[in-house]
């Protein structure tokens, strides 16, 4: 068990609780918008930090931090994952989880066995455009399918978030995504940052009056949603 950066405190990875985010490395997808690219590409070039440092930081921070956000690279990719969350709900800690959705296996295996109390899962663009927007041309999304219709019938909290990309996205494709998540428990959109560490550099975010009319566009199936993050 390993990860490649860790959060020690946050207010804004897990809402609602306090606590802890750790970054595991490799992805099964090659986003040209990823603002972890090392953690896709290159993870090994990071500084590894154990699953025993980690939770022995946990059991520090017992009474402190209240919930532990595994996220990635695509955290559904590491054999251990079961074992390390497994560990981590013995001393006590909520658990969120980050993914991409493209592997509802191993979702629905942590979903049955209660190991999840959240969930977060990207949704990188329109059905129709999805592989486009993963770097994954004639991708299948059905696995994306799948996932949503897993996590809708979770009974856990959960939410699902796209991050707007100019030369990725189009407003008007946004009410095909509401349409495809209709009925979904919370829908945010994100806007574009450069973090400095794209996977393919020279993307930018929207406007916020093109953020406002692609929220307007998912409204009209998701009622609920939100802008993130946004200035």
């Amino acid at each position: 068990m390993h990860f490649y950066g860790m959060n020690k405190t946050t207010l804004l990875d897990y809402p609602g609780h306090v606590a802890a985010t750790l970054f595991t490395g490799g992805c099964n997808m090659r986003c040209p918008f990823c603002q972890n690219s090392v953690l896709v590409l290159d993870p090994a070039s990071q500084p590894e930090i154990s699953g025993e440092e980690v939770l022995a930081f946990l059991k520090k921070r017992q009474g402190v931090l209240e919930g532990v956000c595994i996220t990635g690279g695509e955290p559904t990719l590491q054999p251990w994952l079961e074992a390390f969350i497994r560990r981590v709900r013995q001393l006590g800690y909520l658990v969120k989880l980050d993914t991409n959705g493209y592997r509802p296996d191993v979702l629905a295996h942590l979903l049955q066995e209660g190991l999840l109390d959240y969930a977060a899962m990207d949704i990188k663009a329109s059905r129709e455009h999805y592989g486009a927007a993963c770097g994954l041309p004639g991708m299948d999304p059905a696995p994306i399918d799948e996932s949503i219709s897993l996590l809708k019938k979770s009974g856990i909290p959960y939410e699902f978030r796209t991050t707007a990309v100019k030369g990725i996205h189009t407003p008007d494709e946004f009410a095909a995504i509401g349409q495809w998540l209709q009925g979904c428990e919370a829908y945010f959109l994100q806007n574009f940052r450069d973090s400095g560490e794209i996977l393919q550099p020279g993307y930018d975010g929207f406007e916020r009056s093109l953020l406002e009319e692609m929220l307007i566009q998912v409204r009209k199936y998701i009622p609920q949603a939100q802008l993130r993050g946004v200035d």
